[in-house]
């Protein structure tokens, strides 16, 4: 154990409870949690890190769901209206991506470690954004997204799609792995998901999907109509969907599979996803400034679906800061109990996120690997915490990933 260190906080949040008194000892993994006393002689030839006063020791965020590819954008897209955005990511797409490479998505990946992310899911459409996650300090889950509504061109699509998976099963290294995403019910035809799913289950690959996002692909699906209708006529020449929202669930029965977005589900949908134990992934600003609403969290939680918080891109909103898209979700939900809600919005960045992703992360607990937040909370915290630190802005003084410091230095 040549590699083990202590880390004495003031204070750690564990999974129940915010407990005083205790260091952690950890080399990629947590091994104990005790009074420092008894972890230096366990460990006598281990490193000590003794952190300043009211420091916490927090697990690391999880962004489970982020296009960094569209990484450049600022001002050249259109909010307000689901459509409008999206003609508008149509018509400045080549610019949007040749614009931002890899020194680009790297300073998006470099922001979120700055913002306490140590692990997230890179939703690839085009696989540019490859180098800089293979790359990065955090842990990645790479999904490689399907996207494609013409049978005609169904063998070309899943050809792309395969070369990339494959050429991101190639990238070795701690903390990568690559994953599956279909990019939705309306824009994915039936053979393809089929597919898809099939190689997910098969290799034990973790799979997602956007899923009611907008009220026009909620009228799209259900009726082959709606504001989807000329989009499709125009750009596509389908007159009608390649599938509704249930034969699309259907695709996922047997996958536990993580659904983005979620915001106009039915009561026939929110059934599925409870029975086939689906993940759905809440990010609220990008539903916002897109005018598709706000995700019902008491509809899910009254049939046992578990969510979580993402962020999305930067193509849907103006950072990748997990804890601004807490506090925001936290004023739009406001009839929620407010500590209890601040409570399960971190749960949904940590413990839910990281067992969504099937990932031995997302708390501070024995065996559970070593991806931990410092934060100076610069004075006592009481019962309300979780509230607290979604409101301020404490300062993150250190990351670890792995067991790795990857930000800040040792005092």
């Amino acid at each position: 154990m040549k590699d083990m260190q202590i880390i004495v906080p003031h204070y750690i949040m564990l999974a129940d409870r915010v407990s005083s008194g205790l260091a952690i000892a950890f080399e990629k993994t947590i091994t104990k949690i005790a009074p420092f006393e008894e972890l230096i002689e366990l460990y006598p030839h281990a490193k000590v890190t003794t952190l300043r006063e009211h420091s916490l020791i927090m697990p690391g965020l999880i962004n489970a769901h982020v296009h960094i590819e569209f990484s450049g954008n600022k001002t050249q897209l259109t909010y307000g209206n689901f459509l409008n955005w999206l003609y508008s990511v149509i018509d400045n797409r080549a610019d949007l991506v040749n614009d931002c490479g890899v020194s680009c998505m790297t300073k998006a990946i470099d922001t979120m470690l700055e913002m306490g992310i140590t692990t997230f899911g890179a939703i690839s459409s085009q696989a540019m954004d490859l180098e800089a996650c293979a790359k990065a300090k955090q842990n990645v889950v790479f999904f490689n997204e399907l996207i494609g509504s013409q049978a005609t061109m169904a063998d070309a699509l899943f050809g792309d799609f395969v070369a990339r998976l494959d050429a991101s099963k190639q990238v070795q290294r701690e903390g990568f792995e690559a994953a599956v995403a279909i990019h939705s019910p309306y824009s994915v035809h039936p053979i393809l998901i089929k597919k898809a799913v099939a190689m997910a289950k098969n290799e034990n690959l973790k799979l997602t999907a956007h899923f009611m996002e907008s009220d026009a692909e909620r009228e799209w699906l259900d009726n082959s109509s709606g504001d989807f209708q000329p989009f499709f006529e125009e750009l596509l020449k389908q007159k009608t969907n390649v599938s509704d929202a249930k034969e699309f669930l259907e695709h996922f029965n047997d996958v536990p599979t993580l659904f983005t977005h979620a915001v106009k589900l039915n009561d026939d949908e929110l059934e599925t996803l409870s029975k086939h134990n689906h993940t759905v992934i809440h990010c609220p600003i990008s539903n916002r400034l897109l005018g598709n609403g706000t995700l019902n969290i008491d509809a899910l939680e009254e049939k046992k679906i578990p969510w979580i918080v993402a962020t999305d891109g930067l193509s849907s909103n103006y950072g990748l800061d997990l804890f601004e898209e807490m506090k925001i979700s936290l004023f739009m939900h406001d009839e929620a109990p407010l500590v209890p809600f601040a409570k399960a919005l971190l749960d949904g960045v940590t413990i839910k996120a990281a067992k969504a992703l099937g990932l031995n992360t997302g708390e501070i607990a024995e065996g559970k690997n070593a991806d931990m937040l410092v934060i100076d909370l610069q004075n006592e915290p009481n019962e309300q915490l979780p509230l607290h630190l979604l409101l301020h802005r404490y300062p993150i003084c250190q990351v670890y990933i792995n067991g790795k410091l990857e930000k800040g230095e040792n005092f």
